[in-house]
């Protein structure tokens, strides 16, 4: 099984910031870790796409899920291929429907915060994550719906990182340290190799919402924060946690 997923829009060649590449390659790299597929993720940098991939789908995007010569093209297409003909792809996806409206919309107040920059928007933000940490506080397990991953986890985590690194370089957001139980959630997915190893660097983060900010800009880079220039850091992953767990 094949995934084609974002190239990094600062090199082309490493792992991008799209959230739907990352939320499916973490799908399926859980899937490849118990041994019911064999994973290979390939990355395709969209300015200059290898003749092959322009060839097969022309102006589409990532992510694209190539299954035994199939390929399924739709973000909503892939998740029902994982969940229904992806060996163990099923048990990933759970059904807990007060979970998948507790994290639904959650990207959108990151979007509509940093668009707006206003301090309304940062409090819708703030009671979205503190419902997050209270549902974990009640449920007192590692992940969203128990003690294992299930599908909404890998939706989730992705947009947390994002919130955590652009909400932070945009706006100076930080996830209140009181969130505790959030922050052992966060915790405990630092450590798996399925975020890990499908995370981008905290500069593609950055560089997918300065492009954002170009197109809705039409051209009119003032808007772009450039103290700093990512093309030419070093990458880095923002993994660490601010809270001491072991006190709470």
């Amino acid at each position: 099984m094949r995934k084609e997923r974002m190239a990094s829009t600062i090199d082309g060649r490493r792992k991008g910031a799209c959230l739907f590449c990352q939320e499916y390659f973490m799908d399926l790299y859980l899937l490849a870790e118990l041994k019911t597929i064999s994973l290979k993720v390939t990355t395709v940098c969209m300015q200059k796409p290898p003749p092959d991939f322009r060839t097969n789908f022309e102006a589409t995007h990532p992510p694209i899920l190539i299954d035994n010569g199939l390929a399924i093209l739709e973000n909503e297409k892939i998740e029902r291929h994982i969940m229904k003909s992806v060996p163990g792809g099923y048990n990933l996806f759970v059904q807990d429907k007060e979970v998948a409206t507790l994290i639904e919309n959650l990207y959108s107040k990151l979007k509509l915060m940093l668009v707006k920059k206003d301090e309304n928007k940062n409090n819708a933000l703030l009671v979205h994550l503190q419902k997050i940490n209270d549902h974990l506080a009640a449920r007192g397990t590692r992940f969203l719906t128990g003690d294992t991953m299930c599908c909404f986890d890998c939706e989730l985590m992705p947009r947390l990182q994002h919130i955590r690194v652009a909400g932070k370089y945009f706006v100076d957001f930080d996830i209140p340290k009181h969130l505790t139980a959030l922050w052992r959630y966060m915790y405990h997915m630092y450590q798996l190799d399925a975020f890990t190893q499908s995370c981008p660097a905290d500069q593609d983060i950055i560089n997918h919402y300065k492009l954002q900010q170009v197109r809705s800009a039409k051209g009119d880079i003032k808007m772009l924060k450039m103290k700093k220039h990512e093309e030419l850091e070093t990458p880095t992953f923002t993994t660490s946690i601010p809270v001491d767990l072991n006190e709470q």
